[in-house]
């Protein structure tokens, strides 16, 4: 199948909101205890200030990034992204078609790094992605994520260098 990243539509919000109420459900690697509402969800994408779809070839959307400033201010110039995928869609390196993307277009922002500020020790596949497109592990939060069956595992903070 071929898929494509667009930008993001009114339209996605309902097929978007259930792919990150159920990534919510997992407990492994978003902050949130509680899903989502439409409400809820709009006012993460407005927050970070830009979205994108990866749309298949009847232009549904099965995945997609949410990116903007990591901590305004004196650190505005360094993005943070969180993306989707359909859990059936998973291991089909569309992750990565979205993450660069999000890397590109942050570049076109004007950021300097894109950092993620803690990705799970036990989600060892955005992990390895993130290592293979660049990112580098600036250190580690020990215990700073409690998983939904209650236990706690490291968070890794990693970084991009968009520019100098």
């Amino acid at each position: 199948m071929n898929y494509r990243i667009r930008e993001f539509r009114e339209s996605d919000t309902a097929p978007m909101l259930a792919v990150m109420n159920e990534i919510i459900d997992e407990g492994g690697s978003f902050p949130f205890t509680e899903p989502m509402t439409e409400e809820m969800f709009r006012g993460f994408i407005q927050m970070e200030g830009y979205a994108a779809c990866l749309a298949d070839e009847n232009d549904l959307p099965v995945g997609m990034y949410m990116m903007g400033v990591n901590i305004p201010g004196r650190c505005s110039s360094i993005a943070n992204a969180t993306y989707l995928v359909k859990k059936e869609l998973r291991g089909q390196h569309l992750g990565e078609l979205l993450v660069r993307d999000s890397l590109e277009k942050a570049r076109e922002k004007g950021f300097r790094l894109m950092q993620f500020n803690g990705v799970v020790d036990s989600n060892t596949g955005a992990r390895k992605l993130y290592k293979r497109v660049g990112f580098i592990e600036a250190g580690i939060i020990p215990k700073g994520f409690q998983v939904k069956d209650g236990h706690y595992e490291d968070m890794h903070i990693m970084y991009y260098r968009l520019q100098d």
